[in-house]
């Protein structure tokens, strides 16, 4: 166990968080009812769910909520996705604008199945959201499409603000907790979406049983690609099924890694026990 952090299987006071509710957070439930749309707040048993949705934002989830890959930190479901729905791209651009957005987040789940990975969908979805609502900012949280840099472009030539991809964990954890993902593959998309021009983000969970020397290793392999924007969260295990935590770091490691991130050169660096890949992303399209 490492200087500042705790070993224990229940958790700690600053990861407990109350249960979502009030106003706003009721709104933006209904409207997530009422479209028939996923949310990754949902699917991926996010714990801010009731701060994001209390201020009115929320991380939309298309193409399913069935995952076509395994990974063993995350709670999205996993086996044979439906068919796309052809009518999404709509009811999602129509969503935001009555959540009267300045600021959204589109993610997906992998799509494996399809021959072009759910690309295209994703152009269509993001040139909706935009027709729709000319004056908010879009930030979207990609999968990595197998690697395939054309496909990465299509999504950048769509015209969203930010793109972001996950690196998850450090290189030696990578096999173990992510399926058919490979780390330097991500690192080559994070390259490829530097290369379009766009604000290029990723983020890491910690409590997985990575070292420091590991996560320092992260850092430099994101910049070295280009990336602008890192987040740095606790992971939490969605089940009992999933890997477990190994770690529950105290607050202030996360603080000390968010200085020696912004100290190497990232412009933006969210890290705290609770940050998620989306949370406070208004704060990230200028970076």
């Amino acid at each position: 166990m490492t200087e500042g952090t705790m070993n224990r299987r229940r958790l700690p006071v600053w990861m407990k968080m109350k249960m979502p509710a009030g106003e706003n957070y009721s709104r933006v439930k209904n409207l997530v009812g009422q479209y028939s749309l996923h949310t990754i707040c949902t699917s991926g048993k996010c714990p801010n769910i009731g701060e994001c949705w209390n201020r009115g934002t929320a991380t939309f989830m298309i193409l399913g909520n069935i995952c076509t890959r395994r990974c063993r930190f995350c709670g999205v479901k996993t086996g044979k996705p439906c068919p796309p729905d052809p009518d999404e791209p709509r009811k999602l651009a129509e969503t935001i604008r009555l959540m009267k957005l300045n600021h959204c987040v589109i993610t997906s789940v992998d799509r494996d199945d399809l021959p072009d990975l759910g690309a295209g969908f994703w152009a269509e979805t993001i040139r909706e959201v935009r027709k729709v609502n000319p004056g908010t900012k879009i930030e979207t949280l990609i999968p990595d499409f197998q690697g395939k840099e054309e496909l990465i472009r299509q999504i950048a030539e769509a015209g969203p603000d930010v793109i972001s991809h996950n690196m998850e964990t450090v290189e030696r954890l990578t096999p173990k907790i992510r399926s058919a993902s490979d780390y330097h593959r991500s690192l080559d998309v994070v390259r490829s979406i530097a290369d379009t021009g766009k604000v290029a983000k990723s983020g890491i969970m910690l409590g997985l049983g990575e070292a420091e020397s590991e996560i320092l290793q992260t850092m430099d392999d994101l910049l070295n690609a280009g990336c602008r924007v890192m987040t740095i969260g606790q992971y939490l295990a969605p089940t009992a099924n999933h890997l477990p935590v190994t770690e529950y770091f105290q607050p202030g490691y996360f603080e000390h890694l968010r200085v020696t991130g912004l100290e190497k050169g990232f412009r933006y660096v969210e890290s705290s026990p609770l940050v998620r890949s989306s949370y406070h992303a208004e704060n990230h399209v200028n970076a």
